[in-house]
């Protein structure tokens, strides 16, 4: 019976052997907080048109900020995505913001 808080501790020691490994940190800054980017009166048009929010998107060096504009509504889905970094087999790569359904 006195053996047991030493089996206790060995067998939570294993258990937590395998907790041991800290993803790798993103090396790049984190993305900036959106900027206010309030959607304008659109153009007259015959086609549908949707507000596409204003996002950032990475250059390879830094972040640059891409005004919200009028896309037609046709061809693409009807949600819009911000850009996010993504861990990879072969590291980090940035996704950018796009319309998905």
């Amino acid at each position: 019976m006195r053996h047991f808080p030493m089996l206790a501790a060995a067998l939570a020691v294993g258990l937590l052997a395998g907790c041991g490994q800290v993803p790798e940190a993103n090396p790049y800054p984190p993305v900036p907080a959106l900027l206010q980017d309030t959607p304008t009166k659109p153009p007259v048009t015959e086609e549908a048109l949707m507000w596409q929010p204003g996002h950032w998107d990475w250059n390879g060096s830094g972040y640059i900020w891409a005004k919200g504009q009028y896309v037609p509504a046709a061809g693409h889905g009807n949600l819009w995505v911000p850009g996010w970094w993504s861990r990879t087999d072969t590291g980090w790569v940035w996704q950018p913001a796009h319309w998905t359904s």
